[in-house]
């Protein structure tokens, strides 16, 4: 938690603050006349959230709308996302929602935390033992039933004398490609094992206790997201999105995206948030219960309700008499979530110049201006706009807290998160699997994604120190994200492949504009 609000220096310099009353809204037109010098060199991403920021806090910085009340309950918010005071436990898969998302980004993911070599010479990753993995590992038996004893995640870790619920370890398969110019690439392809079990689970066959089989054993990894443009994501027309889906339909592509419907707390919507858009909502509630352990009023009981931890818990002086996170602070984080800020696009320097290699070996160097506008063409060219749509927009209200809070300030804008926020099929034939993990959540299959939006990507290395992408992290790097591309996104992949490198090397550039 920081000690002031977070408002970027051009922003105090420029902009006069407004009491954020319900009747006012900052005019989109003074902020880009204020900021006249700072389009020179960006482009808007979120209307008058958009901060011009490229530090590693640029995700982590509230809109300029944030004063008033509404600084104090940002702070609140802020406090309790990196820091929930000990009330995680008595088994959790990271103490804070910062210890997953430092700096409200992507901390680096526990797929990639090296454990150990094994007696084959083969790394082995997995579960962290620092109090945090960045990592949800959700377990279910193959037929999608869950195991007694276990819920749909393994709580990786615990309070001092309670057993966690288990341990994940990752090893990778590598494969080399080449594009048709001969640059060659990799992917790897991760493997799961889930070790240390708390306890063995009840077999209605064998009458018995056994460990759980690893042939019956469905596992799959989400890694944190980028909390980019959250706000504005919840405030998005929703007639928009479907309008979006009924367009989406592109034969010559093979592109068709359709939205995830679904009932979450008895009420019934288009779900944007979370990996496969199975959330109507920030999970603010559902990720300090079953990602820390934390309970709250819609989610009262604990994570590991009936299981040994419990008493394990009690005697280690945890009680369980009353909730730990009033809502009224569940509300302070989410409003925290819903004003950060979005960093504007960076156009790239007119003078500092940069190098691309073509696909016949010589170099062509241009400005980093000229590169991202090249990029930005490629990006076009290979169609990648039709899923990961451009602009979208907010509705007249803007967006409502989770517990009836209005944010009126993230209404009526015009914003860039390259996403139409649908599910497509992407596909399930590289190295075997493709992306399918064989996990459904709500209407969407396991070969089916949100597209990820990508305003902030290009931050994520100097904001989180690493280029992991991809639900699971799989990826490494702009290129290898592009390269699991399969399914609706064939095509789209193989322009990209048939480029020459010169343009490849442009698009990344472009995308770590973003």
């Amino acid at each position: 938690m920081n000690s002031l609000i977070k408002i970027p220096l051009t922003i105090l310099c420029t902009i006069p603050m407004v009491s954020c009353n319900e009747d006012d809204q900052m005019d989109i037109e003074e902020f880009e006349v204020a900021h006249a010098g700072d389009l020179n060199k960006y482009a808007m991403s979120a209307g008058t959230s958009t901060i011009f920021v490229n530090s590693s806090k640029a995700y982590d910085m509230n809109a300029p709308w944030v004063t008033g009340k509404y600084s104090s309950r940002f702070l609140s918010g802020d406090g309790l996302y990196d820091d929930v005071t000990n009330n995680y436990g008595p088994v959790y898969a990271g103490y804070s929602c910062g210890s997953c998302h430092m700096n409200a980004g992507r901390t680096s993911p526990g797929v990639w935390n090296y454990l150990y070599t094994d007696t084959n010479g083969k790394k082995v990753y997995g579960s962290g033992t620092n109090g945090m993995s960045a990592m949800l590992v959700y377990v279910t038996r193959k037929n999608g039933a869950f195991f007694n004893d276990y819920g749909r995640v393994i709580h990786d870790h615990s309070i001092y004398g309670v057993k966690e619920e288990g341990k994940l370890k990752v090893t990778w398969d590598y494969m080399t490609y080449h594009f048709p110019d001969g640059e060659e690439y990799e992917l790897a392809k991760p493997n799961y094992t889930v070790t240390d079990w708390y306890t063995k689970i009840w077999d209605s066959v064998k009458k018995d206790s056994v460990t759980i089989s690893p042939e019956d054993l469905m596992c799959t990894v989400r890694i944190p997201l980028r909390h980019v443009g959250m706000g504005q994501m919840m405030a998005i027309d929703r007639n928009e999105i479907e309008a979006l889906a009924a367009k989406s339909n592109y034969p010559e592509y093979g592109i068709s995206g359709r939205c995830n419907y679904i009932t979450e707390g008895g009420v019934y919507g288009i779900g944007l948030s979370g990996n496969k858009a199975q959330h109507l909502d920030l999970t603010v509630e559902l990720g300090f219960s079953s990602d820390m352990g934390a309970t709250n009023s819609r989610f009262p009981e604990e994570i590991c309700e009936g299981q040994a931890q419990m008493q394990q818990g009690s005697m280690m002086g945890l009680t369980y008499d009353q909730l730990e996170i009033p809502t009224e602070d569940m509300e302070d984080v989410d409003l925290y979530l819903h004003a950060l800020g979005v960093p504007a696009r960076r156009l790239g320097s007119t003078t500092t110049k940069v190098s691309l290699t073509k696909s016949d070996g010589t170099k062509t160097t241009m400005s980093e201006r000229e590169a991202t506008k090249r990029g930005e063409q490629a990006f076009y060219k290979a169609k990648c706009q039709l899923c990961h749509v451009t602009t979208l927009h907010t509705r007249p209200r803007g967006a409502t807290l989770l517990n009836g809070s209005e944010l009126p300030w993230l209404g009526n804008q015009t914003i860039h998160p390259y996403s139409d926020y649908l599910l497509h099929d992407m596909g399930s034939e590289i190295m075997g699997v493709g992306l399918n993990d064989h996990y459904t959540s709500g209407l969407a299959q396991g070969n089916e994604w949100r597209t990820t939006p990508l305003w902030g990507i290009g931050l994520q290395q100097k904001v989180n120190g690493h280029t992991y992408f991809l639900h699971d992290g799989r990826a490494r790097n702009f290129v290898e994200a592009i390269m699991w591309h399969g399914g609706e996104a064939e095509a789209s992949k193989n322009i990209f492949k048939k480029m020459d490198r010169a343009d490849r090397e442009a698009l990344v550039w472009f995308l770590k504009s973003l």
